[in-house]
């Protein structure tokens, strides 16, 4: 995989004697007050809030923000909250503040029927994500904590919160957040997030997977809404032509359309199947980087990229550009690779953008193999996070489009990078001068050992065995705290001619800002450089 980087009124009458009395000498009008704005209508609602507890069903420990506010022609304001208790969300707390043009209290909606008070649970979370994880769906992540309050009662429940993928009866992909309640384990609420108005697609590589599509006319666009209108296109076999990073012609991006918003068929014979993958692809990335690190879009600015399928004849690559702000994908040469739209391909790609918008690691030297390290690192967090059973996560680059014909199960592996015959295991002096691709296994095998540790070790059905260059014994601190130091140190620390003893120092600055000094985080974070001879 590559990436192309950017170059690219005189008297008024008074009473009813009709006595003409000269404009000066009357009462002046004041001239009309600018009604207040967003900010100050939600400030004042906050305040009044604050006053008004019997109201309100608040009280200690409470804290309300404001998420909306609206005026009617009159003035009166209107201002939508929610709640936290103890710092947890009070899902059915939510509140609308309705006030005056002079800000004196008109009333509130709300349903809470009373006050949350403090609790513990006593189910474990582990537990919860086995109720919610009944009826043969998969939980998707974690579990948080919450005070639910919308039941019949309208009372607030201390409840685990678990996110579960599964079928809904028509067979429409689902997505439930369900509360189960800490105290009795019982089921309080199974909220559906993919509606039934809801496109789906038969991929190539991840199973039958729900789809947002945009209705025009009769037909649908393959392009989402809710992602800042990131779309796929077909390139038709065309190809750019370019001249260094001037573009005189580029391959076309013609938007797919469907009548009835079921998208592929699941093989190569009907075009759409592999634009499902693509778009598949750019949604579970998107909602990566917004859920994991609160990143909205890949520019972090709410704007959507697009992807070109299709691109070429037999092309076996694919590519992010920063001029069009869009991943391209080849349909592989049949021999060695099939259409390069797995789920890992398309992280890896959008994640250039990210390293593009941040860091902005020349693509060159030691600096280019982090910047595919980047790519690979965030790929495999995708795939963990998308947490899909025809695709599970796995420390492994682009297994899905690998053919018999390669000779190797993957482009590359990053529990031991050399398994591919041309990446670094470890940082040595000859390290700048290996093409990006094979210099990045060096950060990769950072990643794998700071996740999961050295030596043998399973994982969804995967067999790793991770060797390091000092012979130490590494601790994994696992996946999710490496990712996050791994993002930060690229957003916070890492500038575009950083190269891998600067990489170490980012890693250790960002685990002590996320983690503190000297935790075992920090700890983990020296050791497993140290393991790839980067010290």
């Amino acid at each position: 995989m590559r990436r192309r980087s950017a170059l690219l009124a005189s008297a008024v009458l008074l009473g009813g004697a009709g006595l003409a009395v000269p404009a000066a000498a009357a009462a002046q009008p004041q001239s009309p007050q600018a009604p207040p704005g967003p900010q100050a209508i939600a400030a004042r609602a906050l305040s009044a809030v604050a006053g008004r507890a019997a109201d309100v069903r608040g009280g200690g420990d409470q804290k309300f923000k404001a998420i909306g506010t609206a005026t009617d022609r009159d003035g009166t304001t209107h201002t939508r909250m929610t709640r936290t208790f103890r710092n947890l969300p009070v899902l059915g707390g939510d509140i609308i503040v309705h006030q005056a043009a002079s800000g004196a209290w008109r009333g509130s909606s709300l349903t809470l029927a009373k006050a949350p008070v403090k609790a513990s649970a006593k189910l474990s979370a582990t537990t919860a994500r086995k109720k919610a994880a009944a009826k043969n769906r998969k939980v998707r992540d974690g579990a948080a904590l919450v005070y639910e309050a919308r039941t019949t009662d309208h009372k607030p429940h201390l409840a685990w919160r678990v996110e579960v993928d599964g079928r809904q009866a028509d067979g429409t992909p689902s997505r439930q957040l369900v509360s189960i309640d800490a105290a009795t384990g019982k089921v309080l609420l199974r909220e559906e997030t993919v509606k039934s108005e809801a496109g789906d697609g038969k991929s190539l590589y991840t199973g039958t997977v729900p789809l947002e599509a945009t209705k025009s006319g009769s037909t649908y666009q393959l392009k989402d809404p809710t992602r800042g209108n990131t779309y796929t296109g077909d390139a038709a076999g065309q190809t750019d032509f370019c001249i260094l990073t001037f573009c005189l012609w580029r391959a076309p991006a013609t938007i797919f359309t469907d009548a009835d918003n079921h998208w592929g068929n699941g093989t190569t014979s009907d075009k759409a199947t592999v634009a499902v993958d693509a778009q598949f692809g750019t949604n579970e990335t998107w909602d990566f980087y917004k859920n994991v690190f609160g990143r909205v879009g890949i520019g972090g600015d709410g704007k959507g990229s697009f992807n070109r399928v299709h691109y070429g004849n037999k092309y076996a690559n694919a590519f992010w550009d920063d001029s069009c702000f869009c991943m391209t994908y080849g349909d592989g040469d049949g021999t060695s690779l099939g259409p390069l739209t797995s789920l890992d391909v398309a992280a890896h790609e959008m994640s250039h953008g990210v390293t593009s918008k941040t860091a902005n690691l020349t693509y060159s030297g030691e600096s280019g193999g982090l910047n595919e390290g980047t790519s690979d690192i965030m790929a495999a967090a995708v795939e963990f996070y998308a947490n899909n059973s025809s695709d599970p996560g796995d420390y492994l680059v682009g297994e899905k489009v690998v053919l018999p014909g390669l000779g190797q199960p993957a482009l590359r592996f990053m529990d031991k990078p050399s398994k591919d015959g041309k990446s670094a295991d470890a940082w040595s002096t000859g390290t700048k001068n290996l093409d990006v691709h094979y210099s990045s296994g060096v950060a990769n095998h950072f990643f794998y050992l700071l996740s999961e540790g050295s030596g043998k070790k399973t994982i969804n059905g995967v067999n790793y065995d991770s060797p390091t260059s000092n012979g130490s014994t590494v601790a994994g601190i696992g996946r999710d705290a490496a990712t996050k130091i791994w993002f930060r140190a690229l957003t916070t620390y890492m500038t575009s001619s950083t190269d891998y003893k600067a990489a170490r120092t980012a890693t250790l600055n960002a685990a002590k800002d996320l983690f503190g000094a000297g935790s075992a985080q920090y700890n983990g974070v020296a050791a497993a450089w140290s393991a790839v001879n980067v010290s």
